[in-house]
C-alpha cells in the first residue's frame, strides 16, 4: 500500500512539473481564495483581541451597563454598536447611576452620554465635535494617561473640560492648550487636562477618545436640555463577589424601570459583546465572500485535471492494460488534484499573512495567528482539491482502456 501510494505520489509530481506555469496558475487561484480567508480571520482576530485585551487591562472588576432591544440579534447588535443610534434609544438615566451608586459592591460609577455639537474658541470651530458627558470618577474606573493637566474633579467640574490629543491640535494648534478657553453652547469653559493619545482606537466604550472633549455630565444636561446615557461603566469592590454584584444592579434597575428589560449589565468577557459577536458575523460573511474566490480556484483545478485526463488518455489505456485497476487511476488524479490545492494552500498562507503584515503597517491591527486558523484554511485547501478533483478522476478511471489505447495525443 505504501508502494502503491509513493508512485501515485510520484506520478503526480512528474505530471505537476511537466505543466509548470499551467500548474502554477492553478496554484494561484487557489491561493488567492486562501490568502482571502487568512486575511479576513487576521484581521477580525486581531480588532477582537484589541477589544479583549483593552478589557482586561482595565481589569477584571468591571461591570458594563448598556441600552439593550428585543430585536433579533444581528439588528440588535448593530444598533448598540452605533453610537449616535445607542443615544437616542437609551432608556438609561441620572436616576440608574443614583440607584448603581447605592448598589452594595459598588465602588466607582461613571455614566457616559454623547453630544454631537459645535465648539470652538477664538481661532478655530469643530462643527462636529464629540462630547462626551461623565463624572469625575470615570478616570477611577479607566485609568487614561494625562499628558498635560489634570482630570474633572468635584471642585473644578462646573466650569472646565477636559481634550483628547488630536481635538487639541485641531481646536488650539498645540498640543498643550491647558488653561485656555473654548465655547461650548455658549458657555465658556476653561482646557484643565489634555489625555495622552491613544493608539487603541476601537474601544468597548466606541468613543474616539483622541478626539472627544470630556466635561461633566450635570454641567452636559444643563446645557442640551436632557441627556441619555449610552453606558454606564461600574467598578466592583470585591472581584469575586462579581456575579452577585452584576445581578443586584440588574434586579435594582429592572424594578425602576417596571419591567422594562431594554438594558443588558455586562462583566468579563460578556463586555466585549456586541463588538467580538459583530466582528464573528463580519468575519463569517466576508469569509463567505472569499469562498467565492475559492470556489472559482476550485473549478480551475477541475478544469485543469479534465484537461489533463484528455492529455493521459493513452496513459491511461497503457496502465489499464498491464494491470492497474480503475481505483489506481482514479487514486492517481485526485493526488495530483491534492498536490496542486496543497501547494495552493502553502501559497495562500503565506500570501495571506504577508497582506496582514502590510496592512498592520498603517493599522492598529497587528495580525492574529493562531493554529485553529491554519488548520481550518489547509483543511479548506484540501477538501476543494477532493471535491473539484473527484469528477475528473472518476472520468479517467472509468475510461475504456481499448477505446483508450487507440487514442494519440
Amino acid at each position: 500500500m505504501a508502494l502503491l501510494l509513493k508512485t501515485h505520489l510520484k506520478l503526480a509530481r512528474a505530471s505537476i512539473r511537466e505543466n509548470r506555469t499551467r500548474s502554477f496558475l492553478t496554484c494561484l487561484g487557489i491561493a488567492i481564495g486562501i490568502a482571502s480567508i487568512i486575511l479576513i480571520l487576521s484581521l477580525t482576530g486581531s480588532i477582537s483581541n484589541l477589544v479583549k485585551s483593552e478589557v482586561a487591562e482595565i481589569g477584571s472588576d468591571l461591570i458594563v451597563v448598556r441600552p439593550s432591544s428585543t430585536k433579533d440579534s444581528v439588528t440588535n447588535i448593530i444598533e448598540e454598536l452605533t453610537a449616535s443610534s445607542s443615544f437616542e434609544r437609551s432608556n438609561l438615566s441620572l436616576t440608574d447611576v443614583s440607584l448603581i451608586t447605592e448598589t452594595d459592591g459598588v465602588k466607582n460609577v461613571a455614566p457616559l452620554a454623547i453630544s454631537t455639537n459645535t465648539i470652538k474658541n477664538n481661532e478655530n470651530q469643530i462643527a462636529s465635535a464629540t462630547v462626551l458627558g461623565t463624572t469625575p470618577e470615570f478616570i477611577q474606573i479607566e485609568p487614561f494617561a494625562l499628558r498635560y493637566g489634570t482630570f474633572l474633579s468635584d471642585k473644578n467640574k462646573e466650569n472646565t473640560v477636559v481634550v483628547g490629543n488630536m481635538l487639541s491640535l485641531l481646536l488650539f494648534n498645540t498640543s498643550n492648550p491647558v488653561g485656555k478657553t473654548l465655547e461650548f453652547q455658549g458657555k465658556h469653559f476653561i482646557v484643565i487636562g489634555v489625555l495622552e493619545e491613544i493608539d487603541k482606537t476601537i474601544n468597548f466604550d466606541n468613543i474616539d477618545f483622541n478626539n472627544a472633549l470630556i466635561m461633566d455630565i450635570n454641567v452636559l444636561e444643563d446645557l442640551i436640555g436632557s441627556v441619555q446615557i449610552q453606558q454606564i461603566n461600574i467598578k466592583a469592590e470585591n472581584t469575586s463577589l462579581l456575579e452577585t454584584t452584576s445581578n443586584e444592579i440588574y434586579g435594582k434597575l429592572l424594578e425602576s424601570k417596571s419591567g422594562d428589560t431594554n438594558f443588558a449589565v455586562a462583566y468579563g468577557d460578556q463586555i466585549t459583546h456586541p463588538s467580538s459577536t459583530l466582528l464573528d458575523i463580519i468575519s463569517g460573511m466576508l469569509a463567505l465572500v472569499a469562498g467565492i474566490s475559492l470556489v472559482v480556484g476550485g473549478i480551475g483545478v477541475m478544469n485543469i485535471m479534465l484537461v489533463s485526463v484528455a492529455e493521459r488518455t493513452h496513459e491511461i489505456g497503457i496502465r489499464k492494460a498491464v494491470g492497474a485497476s480503475s481505483y489506481n487511476i482514479l487514486m492517481q488524479f485526485i493526488f495530483e488534484s491534492l498536490i496542486l490545492s496543497i501547494l495552493g494552500g502553502f501559497l495562500g498562507i503565506i500570501l495571506g499573512y504577508i497582506l496582514a503584515f502590510l496592512i498592520s503597517i498603517i493599522t492598529p491591527f497587528t495580525p492574529y495567528i493562531s493554529l485553529q486558523i491554519l488548520i481550518t484554511v489547509f483543511s479548506t485547501a484540501i477538501l476543494v482539491g477532493l471535491v473539484f478533483g473527484i469528477y475528473p478522476a472518476l472520468k479517467a478511471a472509468r475510461k475504456n482502456p481499448i477505446e483508450s489505447l487507440k487514442h494519440y495525443r
